[in-house]
């Protein structure tokens, strides 16, 4: 029997097409038609970018926490002396330094942590602070604060760090840099405290960076740190924080930061949303103890407490300016906290777009519609109230926002109080009390620095740091603020809140009790420095008492 022969030309085709599988032979035009429209998208889109908005709400609020260490005792406990004893190796910490004083990065360090007598291993802590940092030294050699606008280590520019400067400076830097700068402009002399470049650590110049204390790599007891307890181990919470900030002397409160604990506890108080805080006596790999300030990290255990929403950090180079719809586009600007895969950006962009697009019209009838305007007359009040250096308008952008997704307005969320009572105890209800602003500087354009904040012999403000100029060059200023306060229809509101928020902190002498138990507890840390604690007790118990008889005696008080 003899078997009729494939010819030739077929046999291959024929090959080919039996190896494809059935289901693919049946369904090719299918697949042709989708690999078509790929194809065509490709073509037609293929420059177009793409911004995400996840506006589901079925994504998990934040993070799902596996530990949670209970500890011994509250560790926000303010009638508490509390103890954290740090301990890591010191090749660890060096290389740290090294990195930092490189390019500026913060990396994260391993170390175990012991807090009331609780050990907690794999803890991660970093450096924190932008200007706070600008004077450190690491081995003998200072990093500036403006290192990297032009030139840094072994030539080239630096890469930022996150939430620092921008590249170039910050916008409406006068010309020639600030004063004590180098002659280019750029990098300040990095000699401190001898008198040459900025005095006493201004801005860039001497240790301590913005009136800050002296910091050095070589005693960590004082430098300012942020303590991760998840970085290392994920979804791990002490008490439920997943951070904790130990904040630095100098800067406004002396060596004790006793402006920004009363500053916290009087927000309390006064039923304004505040962190929590404490005093601790802080001892580093055996080195000498330090009473150091805890004060709680807005995280999102602080995001759950405030309600229903999305808490959004300001970082030191946000502008509040409109860059179009693309969230990436603000990376700079702002960073979410909690609601990560719920929400994005999107809230946040829609109140900068409109806030400074809207005309005076607009701004006074529609404000309604994206803030909570009771809620940020009490905030504004506040800044003032407290002699607030650098709040949401300061050089710092020192606040959060909060978005209620109820309600879908924002609440304005005070944060960084180290240099609160700051300036003259006479300033008014409508002078300004931020370094930037439409006031100008703090109390209605007579510029008085922080306490510790030296400037050099025959300085003047730069062009534009004038009223409505944003502080030094620009460093300051937001345009929410700036036209809330300018609006006279917002007036009322605003004079209604500062009216009730002196009764609760002055005229009820609400401060002067917090500064009496906050100093009884203080007095009780190992590691506090006695008389300089007794020092910025009475400086700061003064300054209340002249700024309680100041605004006693203000139209908008007495009515």
């Amino acid at each position: 029997m003899t078997t009729e022969p494939v010819p030739a030309s077929r046999a291959p085709a024929a090959r080919l097409k039996h190896r494809i599988p059935v289901r693919v032979r049946h369904y090719w035009k299918l697949l042709a038609t989708c690999v078509a429209a790929v194809a065509a998208l490709v073509v037609l889109a293929g420059n177009t970018r793409i911004s995400p908005i996840v506006t589901s709400p079925a994504a998990a609020k934040h993070d799902e926490v596996v530990t949670d260490v209970e500890g011994t005792v509250d560790l926000f406990d303010s009638s508490v002396a509390h103890t954290v004893t740090l301990t890591y190796g010191q090749a660890d910490y060096q290389r740290m330094f090294d990195e930092y004083m490189e390019t500026g990065e913060k990396e994260y360090v391993r170390v175990d942590a012991t807090i009331d007598g609780t050990l907690i291993r794999d803890v991660g802590i970093r450096l924190k602070g932008n200007s706070t940092l600008s004077g450190v030294t690491h081995n003998g050699r200072t990093r500036s604060l403006f290192e990297g606008r032009g030139g840094g280590p072994g030539g080239g520019r630096p890469n930022r760090p996150e939430g620092e400067f921008p590249e170039g400076g910050f916008p409406g830097m006068p010309e020639g840099g600030m004063p004590g700068m180098g002659a280019d402009g750029q990098n300040p002399p990095t000699t401190g405290g001898d008198g040459q470049g900025l005095p006493g650590g201004m801005m860039g110049g001497g240790p301590g960076g913005f009136g800050a204390a002296s910091l050095d790599s070589s005693r960590p007891e004082e430098l300012p740190w942020l303590m991760s307890f998840d970085e290392f181990s994920d979804g791990r919470r002490y008490q439920g924080h997943s951070e904790v900030a130990v904040r630095v002397s100098g800067m406004g409160g002396g060596s004790t930061v006793l402006n920004e604990a009363v500053s916290l506890a009087v927000m309390d108080a006064a039923g304004q949303p505040a962190q929590g805080y404490a005093y601790a006596a802080f001892q580093v790999n055996g080195r000498p103890v330090k009473a150091r300030l805890l004060v709680e990290h807005p995280d999102e255990n602080f995001a759950d407490s405030l309600g229903n929403g999305v808490l959004y950090k300001s970082l030191a180079t946000s502008q509040f300016t409109y860059k179009g719809e693309d969230p990436t586009d603000y990376e700079d600007d702002f960073k979410q906290i909690n609601n990560k895969g719920s929400y994005d950006l999107k809230p946040v962009i829609d109140l900068v777009k409109w806030a400074n697009e809207a005309s005076d019209a607009e701004f006074d009838a529609h404000l309604a519609d994206y803030v909570d305007v009771d809620s940020f007359a009490q905030y504004t009040a506040l800044q003032n109230l407290l002699l607030n250096f650098d709040d949401m308008s300061g050089p710092g952008k020192n606040y959060y926002l909060w978005y209620d997704i109820d309600s879908k307005k924002f609440k304005v969320i005070s944060w960084d109080h180290n240099l609160t009572f700051s300036g003259s105890a006479t300033a008014g209800p409508h002078d300004s009390t931020s370094m930037g602003g439409a006031g100008g500087f703090p109390g209605g354009g007579d510029f008085q620095p922080p306490e510790g904040m030296q400037l050099p012999e025959g300085f003047t403000p730069p062009a534009g740091a004038g009223p409505g100029g944003g502080g030094f060059g620009g460093l300051g200023g937001n345009k929410l603020k700036e036209r809330f306060l300018a609006s006279e229809a917002f007036k009322k509101a605003y004079e209604d809140a500062y009216r009730d928020l002196h009764r609760k902190i002055y005229a009820d002498k609400a401060a002067e009790k917090v500064l009496d138990t906050i100093s009884a507890t203080l007095n009780t840390v190992s590691g506090i420095d006695a008389a300089g604690a007794k020092a910025d007790i009475d400086k700061l118990r003064t300054l209340l008492q002249q700024r309680a008889a100041s605004l006693a005696k203000d139209k908008v008080i007495t009515g």
